[in-house]
């Protein structure tokens, strides 16, 4: 049922209901009813029909946005499988490339370096396929990936969220966790870190900060900065976040990625 269908509704119902009954008290029941009782009976007619009128809409309304924001958590979710798609196809392309050169080159250590590459991107992609957010909530959701994760690396991460229900839109969460997900596989593959840390914590009325942490080498050189913590592509989710990002040294060591927003959320 169309919103303009409502529309027509909302305006008609009550119309030719009330209308209806002033036009047959005055035609037809004077004689019977005092216009004091008309009255009466025309007020409380009047609140049972926008009583039972507001309960049958809204409720319907409910069903339709529930269905929406489903469709919305499913698109979100295929064009987060087609980005991993595309980014391992991309990766095997590349190494493939590079391992077919080392071959040719008879350059056998080269070829077992771009092997294990290939195995670690394979792994990573499936790895993150089978953690796309579908159930649960994002808390836990993020728990399950980060102690999967953990298992996997065999890095150890200490998550403190607070996370408000239904406050990020089920694209943001995905956005979220892609960023997440990033993150993480840098700390893994680069940092040789032996402990990581993850804070999300979101405030009224639409303010939220994300801090990752680890505990290794730290920052790479500038000239690897880009390629090795996938600067790009945590920019690209962090603007349609509407969040700033900021990677930088630990002071204990390591390396903080901080994002924050003070307009990003669904506040319900």
């Amino acid at each position: 049922m169309t919103y303009r269908i409502f529309y027509w509704l909302t305006v008609l119902i009550p119309t030719v209901i009330i209308g209806g009954f002033e036009f047959v008290r005055h035609d037809f029941l004077l004689p019977y009813m005092s216009m004091e009782t008309g009255n009466v009976y025309i007020t409380l007619m009047t609140l049972l029909l926008s009583f039972l009128f507001a309960t049958w809409m809204f409720r319907t309304l409910e069903r339709m946005n529930a269905k929406i924001v489903e469709e919305q958590a499913r698109r979100a979710v295929y064009e987060e499988r087609e980005r991993l798609a595309r980014e391992l196809h991309d990766g095997i392309a590349q190494s493939l490339f590079f391992l077919n050169v080392k071959l040719r080159q008879g350059q056998l250590d080269d070829a077992r370096v771009a092997v294990s590459a290939i195995d670690n991107h394979v792994r990573q992609a499936i790895f993150n396929l089978r953690s796309l957010p579908e159930e649960g909530s994002l808390e836990q959701r993020l728990k399950k990936w980060l102690t999967q994760w953990s298992a996997l690396s065999g890095i150890d991460v200490s998550p403190e969220l607070q996370i408000r229900e239904n406050f990020f839109t089920p694209a943001e969460e995905v956005q979220l966790f892609g960023i997440i997900q990033e993150a993480f596989a840098n700390i893994r593959k680069h940092s040789s870190a032996h402990h990581s840390w993850l804070h999300l914590s979101t405030t009224e009325p639409r303010s939220w900060t994300l801090a990752i942490e680890d505990d290794g080498i730290g920052m790479p050189k500038p000239s690897e900065e880009a390629k090795k913590y996938g600067l790009s592509m945590m920019n690209d989710r962090a603007k349609q976040l509407q969040a700033t990002i900021d990677i930088r040294p630990r002071e204990a060591g390591g390396t903080t990625i901080v994002l924050t927003s003070h307009s990003g959320g669904t506040t319900k």
